[in-house]
């Protein structure tokens, strides 16, 4: 190990010189009752220069000097205790095989020790104080003003006063995040935490103030610029509260994310964001089976379909946790393709990720990819989603949904690959659109590639509802409706929708994709559904007006192939419990899937012509469950056809 040369690591060792100095000789004035005699003094000249050589090799081996004053940390002070006292130690044993101790005391080795750690300990944590208030090197005004936090009641008063809400794990993090970034001109003045044991208990210095329910008495008595909402596990009904009690305040106010939405667990300045209406959903963390994970990902070839989309982007940046050979992102947009391959490269160095700019409704580039790369796990989301979209372009849904299912799938068989994870949706249960027909019969090529004797890829479908966040849902469009001032767009007063979390999905399905045996339709647990009319409403409040009075709810009636609310199984469908608290299993009735490939061919057929008819009629046909509408006005603008 070598340590560089520089001025900063000279001044370093000649001020740690002088303590080590210093504190040696005090030893000998406090053991001599400040009269050392002569002959302690000669002592003293004799040994002093070992003495500081010793303490110095033993810093030095426990990389003291290695570490920035500025950053000190209790480990740093842990290692200056270890490395003085092996020093001492070592010190102690030659002096006693030397001399037996003739003409020396043994408690000056000891007071030498003691005042050894507190002289380079102090000298460290006062310079970090200076640096926690200024970003330059210490001088005169640094140390006035360390000198003033220390002594001075009134410290710290500078920049935006903050008030973190929870002072738990995460609310001590964010605390110290704040006061160790020297580029942030925010202070802390304290917490609020409902637990009554808490209050008037300090955390890095700063005072648990009050109970949250008392938030608007503490931001006027301690004069409160922003909040932070450091309760990453709250549920809805309590964020909910929270967030009221800021509004009713006037004060501004942000969060931290769930766990879940972190790529590596870690809370900083840097997560800190808006307050979202996903984070009223009071959707709880998903606890994964790591190990079960990352043994079927780990240094293994994963291949994402539809990398560029909002699933896609969720599973890339989870399944790069677990440290995969290579990742290949496979998506037929260029603009998302190019974005998700640059985070994950900034993210993520140390991962081979391969962008493919490509599409899975051609067979040809699919065996292409999967030849030369040869991926071991597959993760297939790509899809067309937009339901009144699809209901106008039905041939689409085929080529892409369908057909390109059908390709993945026989290259996956073709080239053995361990396991191909389906992500499909609740649409496809009991459908009454073609996106979700299609879906319904891409889940029945899944399911008979598992129904034979020959296993060697294993096939798993995972079905969930809607996603909050994702391109086209919801949740933006009203959002955008409600900056434009109006009118929010409600279908029907009485839609409601299954909704859940990106990175919960996300997890959920590799969690899926580890407990499979091949053939299963796993479901997501999705909690209560949710009515749009109240999402539209909440969303309206939150942003700070009032509905049908500041902004105006306007009700369009159904979209064509909407239905009023979705389901996560058919009739013939029995959901048995899995391991996993969150994920069910369909335990459905047998199949025959030998007409799979002769109504495939024919709907290959009637996409190629363009007959709406056809395909809905062949839909009907292979899923019975499917109950379409005709739509024959929306066909006679004939740029549609």
């Amino acid at each position: 190990m070598k340590i560089k040369l520089s001025r900063n690591l000279l001044l370093t060792l000649a001020v740690d010189l002088l303590i080590l100095t210093v504190s040696y000789y005090m030893a000998h004035l406090i053991r001599y009752d400040f009269n050392i005699p002569d002959w302690a003094g000669q002592r003293f000249f004799e040994t002093s220069a070992y003495v500081l050589i010793s303490k110095l090799i033993c810093l030095y081996s426990f990389d003291v000097y290695r570490g920035m004053w500025r950053y000190t940390s209790l480990k740093d002070i842990i290692d200056i205790v270890k490395a003085s006292g092996l020093a001492t130690i070592s010190i102690i044993v030659i002096v006693l095989f030397a001399t037996r101790f003739e003409h020396f005391s043994r408690s000056v080795f000891v007071i030498d020790w003691c005042f050894t750690v507190i002289g380079l300990t102090t000298v460290r944590i006062f310079t970090r104080l200076c640096f926690e208030e200024f970003s330059g090197d210490v001088g005169l005004a640094a140390i006035r003003f360390a000198l003033k936090k220390i002594f001075s009641r009134k410290s710290g008063q500078i920049g935006r006063g903050m008030v973190i809400i929870g002072a738990g794990d995460c609310g001590q993090r964010i605390c110290r995040e704040f006061k160790e970034n020297p580029n942030v001109k925010s202070h802390v003045i304290g917490f609020l935490d409902d637990d009554q044991n808490k209050i008037g208990r300090k955390i890095h210095g700063v005072p648990v103030l009050n109970s949250i329910d008392n938030l608007e008495n503490t931001i006027k008595s301690k004069y409160v610029d922003e909040v932070i909402i450091a309760i990453p596990n709250a549920n809805a009904g309590r964020m909910r509260q929270i967030v009221t009690l800021c509004r009713q305040a006037g004060v501004e106010f942000k969060t931290v994310p769930d766990m879940g939405e972190l790529i590596d667990g870690k809370i900083s300045l840097n997560a800190i964001r808006n307050v979202e209406y996903r984070d009223l959903l009071g959707r709880q963390p998903v606890s994964l089976d790591q190990e079960r994970i990352g043994d079927y990902l780990g240094h293994k070839i994963v291949l994402v379909t539809g990398a560029g989309g909002s699933i896609g982007i969720g599973l890339c940046r989870q399944i790069c946790r677990y440290k995969p050979e290579q990742l290949i992102l496979f998506e037929r947009a260029e603009s998302p393709l190019f974005e998700i391959d640059l985070e994950l490269k900034k993210n993520f160095p140390d991962i081979d990720v391969v962008p493919i700019l490509g599409d899975i409704q051609n067979s040809g580039e699919v065996v292409r990819i999967f030849s030369q790369y040869r991926p071991e796990i597959v993760f297939h989301a790509a899809a067309y989603k937009h339901v009144p979209m699809l209901e106008v372009h039905p041939w689409k849904a085929v080529e892409n949904n369908i057909v390109g299912t059908c390709n993945l799938i026989e290259a996956a068989r073709t080239f053995q690959c361990e396991r191909f994870v389906f992500v499909s949706t609740d649409k496809a249960v009991n459908p009454t659109n073609v996106m979700g027909a299609s879906k319904r019969f891409a889940e029945r090529l899944i399911q008979r590639e598992n129904n034979g004797t020959d296993r060697g890829t294993c096939f798993i479908t995972v079905r969930f509802g809607n996603v909050i966040g994702s391109v086209g849902s919801v949740v933006p469009l009203f959002k955008k409706q409600i900056k434009e001032g109006g009118p929010v767009t409600v279908t029907h007063p009485e839609m409601i929708r299954y909704f859940m979390l990106i990175p919960e999905a996300c997890q959920l399905i590799l969690q899926a994709g580890a407990m499979g045996k091949g053939g299963e339709i796993y479901i997501l647990e999705m909690g209560k559904p949710i009515s749009i009319d109240t999402m539209a409403r909440d969303l309206i409040r939150f942003s700070g007006f009032e509905p049908d009075v500041d902004i105006r709810i306007k009700y369009t009636g159904l979209r064509i192939g909407e239905k009023l609310y979705e389901e996560l199984v058919t009739a013939q469908e029995n959901v048995v419990p899995t391991a996993h608290k969150k994920i069910m299993v369909v335990n459905s009735a047998s199949f025959s899937g030998i007409y799979l490939d002769r109504d495939l061919i024919h709907l290959q057929e009637a996409a190629a012509a363009r007959d709406h008819r056809a395909i809905r009629k062949l839909l009907k046909q292979s899923i019975p469950e499917y109950q379409p509408f005709d739509y024959p006005s929306i066909y006679k603008n004939k740029k549609f056809v």
